[in-house]
């Protein structure tokens, strides 16, 4: 195992990771472990994916698109 000492961290970052530790009844350094190891090893679910199984039940939105319509008239290539 390796130790990793992690200096200069904000108050308010340790304030809630004792939090965090307390709550799951462990401690600041197992918490710590958690979190860390969570964070690097967690792969393949990118920002949609969480999206999706988070709010995926709630249904979809159908979006109403106005039509397009040019702003200027298309450029002449003819000399």
């Amino acid at each position: 195992m390796s130790v990793v000492t992690i200096r200069g961290l904000d108050p308010r970052v340790k304030a809630e990771l004792q939090k965090r530790a307390a709550e799951h009844s462990r401690s600041m350094e197992a918490a710590a472990r958690a979190i860390l190891t969570e964070a690097v090893l967690a792969q393949g679910e990118g920002l949609f994916t969480a999206l999706h199984q988070t709010f995926g039940d709630l249904g979809g939105v159908e979006l109403e698109l106005p039509p397009r319509v040019r702003s200027r008239p298309p450029v002449e290539f003819s000399a």
